[in-house]
């Protein structure tokens, strides 16, 4: 059996670990900050070494490469990040530069692609044909899996479902334009909508969980006062529920898929995010598309994108998944 190191990198950690051919087995999960404002090599450094470390787990296996899921957007035939604002990025040889350090073939991917691919080989969309994912977390990246592909489009940025315009004229976002999902349904801007109501008066506990500092108001405190029972932090999960079900509706009337699947912190807000997601997207999206589609959260709780980068290796190299 050959295995693959699958390395995601994130804003605020790197995550690496040795996955089977197969995906039966996952080794040597390792983890560091990822400490972006080092530069780039310094975060390379820290790649390699959180490599090496895996691998070294998985000692008498045969390791046949490395698969890479980096924020984008990025070129995947050459191997090059374009442009990572969350890391500072700019036309970075990531995948060749990880080659020459560990004498090992690399192949490159979107982050978020590597995570919904990595659902559909070992997690909550596995055996389906045609998966749409959300990866929900400080800002809402996605991917596209049809017929066992991830489908990129013509220049490697299909799938940024989180900057699809849900009011033309609403909240400015960090891409600078107006309305776009992530500007109301990331996790800061869950807890940016909370913050909002709780200073002119919202009757909240919510500032009690967090020593009436309201800067330290997260998506996650948000969370466990719905969970708790606080009205305000019920009606803000429903709001954000409203929010991905316009985003979602669009997506299962674009791809018509089986699953869409739900990845990131968001789902710790259970059921009462996902009952008023599936009524909002019954009331918008066609019928006979929404029957056919489950959506559901991600099963690969921190390993998502560690099974889909090693995946997307898997796929380039050898043509299966």
């Amino acid at each position: 059996m050959r295995y693959v190191v699958g390395i995601d990198i994130g804003g605020t950690n790197i995550v690496a670990g040795t996955v089977a051919e197969d995906g039966s087995e996952l080794l040597g999960l390792v983890s560091e900050p990822t400490f972006s404002e080092q530069g780039a090599d310094a975060v390379l450094t820290r790649i390699v070494k959180l490599t090496r470390a895996s691998m070294a787990t998985a000692r008498g296996k045969e390791i046949a490469g490395v698969g890479i899921g980096s924020p984008g957007p990025l070129d995947t035939k050459t191997g090059v990040v374009l442009l990572t604002p969350n890391l500072g990025w700019t036309n970075f040889p990531l995948r060749d530069r990880l080659t020459q350090a560990l004498g090992l073939p690399a192949a490159l991917d979107n982050d978020a692609n590597c995570a919904i691919f990595g659902e559909w080989w070992r997690g909550a969309a596995r055996g389906a044909d045609h998966v749409v994912g959300l990866t929900i977390g400080t800002g809402i990246g996605g991917g596209i899996v049809l017929g066992g592909e991830v489908y990129r489009g013509a220049s490697d940025i299909a799938g940024e479902i989180g900057h699809m315009t849900i009011d033309s004229t609403g909240r400015l976002c960090k891409c600078g334009n107006y309305g776009c999902l992530e500007a109301y349904a990331s996790g800061p801007a869950i807890a940016a909508r909370a913050v909002e109501g709780i200073r002119p008066g919202a009757d909240t506990s919510l500032p009690k969980y967090v020593n009436g500092d309201l800067s330290k108001i997260t998506a996650q405190v948000v969370y466990e006062a719905a969970h708790d029972g606080d009205e305000y932090a019920r009606e803000v999960v429903k709001d954000t529920a409203k929010f991905l079900g316009a985003g979602v509706a669009s997506i299962i009337n674009i791809f018509n898929p089986q699953v869409v699947v739900v990845c990131g912190g968001v789902t710790l807000a259970g059921d009462r995010l996902f009952e008023p997601l599936r009524a909002e997207v019954r009331r918008r999206a066609f019928k006979p598309a929404v029957e056919v589609c489950r959506i559901v959260p991600g099963e690969l709780t921190g390993t998502a994108g560690v099974y889909g980068a090693a995946a997307v290796f898997i796929k380039h190299t050898w043509g299966h998944a």
